[in-house]
């Protein structure tokens, strides 16, 4: 009793030490992810930003070449002679006519949207569109910059939304001379829309922002002719004077702004629909065009990669403590073993003492039977150890089988999936190759589920039986099997239901019965020239039941009466150690059905999966 006592006193204040030592392990943890967020989610926006700045290097360069490119046309245009001719002699209409014709070639010839001619009151006399119903033809634009700039001699140029056209352009403008007089004025005009269209890839913000803060070019439409500075009146005086932008249109975008540093900033803006976004915020000037173009890459994938950083020292974190916590409680725990030896030690001494005299007596009588009885306990032990040493060699030699069966098809669809998301990554489409690395993701779960799901033959599994969606088991199911499928050369007659069918069982094991089925009815038409799988799904009030029928050769009456033995197969050696059918067996018994299999009437083999129906549970939350 004193020794129980004593042990049940060192035990309690063990656990006292190592509750105050969980205690202060995770004030420690929770202090330090406090500190150290804000620290990794910073340096993870600066390599975001970092990565990100040479987007906008090939935007600013890309608007550059563009304006470099148009800059000396309206010059070369304008020393044209019919176009002198055409402002000396605007009324002959034949000379009016060929300088349209010109002025059209040259505009598809270097890629503009328009090419016209403009006399001294501003009034447009020939155009490259003048065969448009919005023709510039009989259109004044003595309001526009780029026209007065012109006619007084120096370069016009200006970025505004066309008034008869409505498309958003930038004009470059020079004076037509008739020797010293300035006669007229010529004015091409390319359109932006090419460059959002660019710009449209991946998650960045692309925003071209005049002088008065106002967004003329995005690759996000709502944010034209918007603000991220209310207007002085001054502003809104000359945009309505040059009709540079529509008045109606103008508005704040409202947002916050703070400083990154490193000529970096982040910016909070909030939509009409009061939803917020955040960016880290890049800037580039191009002084020529008095323009400023903005970078805003979106902060999430920052944000995500700190979180994910955090979660992963804590998981090491914690799992170091466990470990340190384990090796004390054995450290204890051998000690009190210890003890406990040293005092069952003594006992046993006095108790062999007050003995030794009886059992001298004992002993000669019965030293034949102690003889006889080591003998039989020798032979005994060799026995047990080779009991024990073919166990051993069964299990591992199961365990082989079942990891070389049921890993080989998910690793196939990692594969499969890996290369679609390289192909994706080759065309430029961010959004499938995430979805693909998703489904990657997906298979490494099955796999840690299926190395726990493989020991089903011998207990039952840890996954717990819920309702799932059959649909979806299925046509996980035809993914995981699509590259062994299309290398056998088979295809599946499959028409999915048009309702869900929720039935019960356990997700990632419905998937493993329906890939071993699938599996099987392909190798079983190995040798067939007509390799088609028909899989059908019928029900009724209580039960669902998916078939697999295939057009192979069929069973033996001794194969459908072995056929969910364990280690019982017909293939080849080497293609199979006979487990599929058995562990799927289990498995769907383990759902509460049935699996089935028989011979088909008009050839092939066909197997039945019954499973009970139950009620979609997320319809049964809504109703509740």
């Amino acid at each position: 009793m004193f020794l129980q006592s004593l042990k049940q006193n060192h035990l309690e204040k063990e656990a006292r030490s190592v509750a105050l030592l969980m205690v202060g392990a995770f004030g420690i943890l929770t202090a330090t992810m406090f500190f150290l967020f804000p620290v990794l989610e910073r340096a993870y926006l600066g390599q975001l930003a970092q990565k990100e700045a040479a987007t906008l290097t090939l935007a600013v360069e890309g608007l550059n070449g563009s304006l470099r490119r148009f800059e000396a046309l309206p010059t070369l245009i304008a020393e044209r002679p019919e176009v002198i001719s055409a402002l000396r002699k605007p009324s002959d209409a034949e000379l009016i006519a060929r300088v349209n014709a010109d002025l059209e070639e040259t505009a598809e010839l270097v890629g503009l949207s328009d090419v016209f001619l403009l006399d001294r009151s501003g009034l447009t006399i020939a155009a490259s569109n003048y065969w448009k119903d919005r023709t510039f033809i009989g259109q004044s634009f003595q309001y526009r910059p780029y026209f007065t700039d012109a006619l007084s001699g120096a370069q016009g140029r200006f970025f505004a939304l066309g008034t008869t056209s409505g498309e958003r352009g930038y004009f470059f403008a020079e004076a037509v001379r008739d020797g010293p007089d300035v006669i007229g004025v010529l004015a091409v005009k390319f359109t932006v829309d090419q460059f959002e269209e660019a710009w449209g890839v991946g998650d960045n913000v692309i925003a071209v922002v005049d002088n008065d803060s106002v967004v003329f070019m995005s690759n996000r439409p709502a944010w034209h002719f918007r603000s991220f500075a209310p207007l002085t009146a001054q502003s809104r005086v000359a945009i309505q004077a040059t009709r540079k932008y529509p008045i109606d249109q103008l508005g704040v975008l409202e947002s916050t702004q703070s400083s990154f540093g490193d000529n970096l900033n982040r910016r909070v803006v909030t939509d009409d629909e009061n939803q917020t976004e955040e960016f880290i915020v890049q800037t580039r000037a191009i002084p020529d065009a008095q323009w400023e173009v903005w970078l805003l890459t979106p902060t999430g994938p920052a944000w995500n990669r700190a979180m994910t950083t955090i979660g992963l020292a804590a998981t090491l974190f914690l799992l170091a403590g466990l470990i340190v916590i384990v090796v004390i409680q054995r450290r204890v725990q051998l000690q009190e073993r210890m003890k406990a030896a040293l005092s069952m030690k003594e006992e046993l001494e006095q108790r062999v003492t007050q003995r030794t005299a009886e059992l001298n007596e004992a002993n000669r009588n019965i030293m034949q039977e102690v003889e006889e009885r080591r003998d039989a306990e020798t032979r005994l032990r060799q026995t047990q150890t080779e009991l024990v040493q073919a166990g051993k060699l069964a299990a591992l030699g199961q365990m082989s089988a079942a990891l070389s069966h049921e890993f080989n098809q998910p690793l196939t669809a990692v594969k499969s999936f890996a290369n679609n998301a390289l192909a994706y990554l080759d065309r430029g489409e961010p959004e499938k190759v995430r979805q693909n690395v998703g489904m990657i993701d997906d298979m490494v779960d099955r796999l840690v589920a299926i190395s726990t799901h493989l020991r089903n033959f011998a207990r039952r599994p840890s996954e717990k039986t819920q309702p799932v969606l059959l649909n979806q088991a299925i046509e996980s199911a035809l993914a995981i099997i699509e590259p062994k499928l299309r290398g056998a050369g088979c295809h599946v007659n499959w028409l999915k239901p048009d309702d869900q069918i929720w039935v019960q069982g356990g997700q990632v094991r419905l998937q493993q019965v329906l890939v071993n089925l699938l599996s099987n009815a392909i190798d079983a038409m190995k040798n067939t020239d007509e390799k088609c799988i028909d899989m059908t799904v019928k029900i009724d009030a209580a039960t669902a039941c998916v078939e697999v029928r295939d057009l192979g050769t069929g069973m033996t009456q001794e194969n459908i009466a072995q056929l969910f033995d364990p280690f019982y197969t017909t293939k080849e050696p080497g293609q199979g150690m006979g487990l599929g059918l058995s562990i799927s067996y289990n498995i769907v018994k383990d759902f509460g059905g049935s699996l089935t299999g028989r011979n088909h009437p008009e050839g092939g083999a066909i197997f039945s999966v019954w499973l009970t129906r139950c009620v979609d549970p997320t319809a049964q939350k809504v109703a509740e």
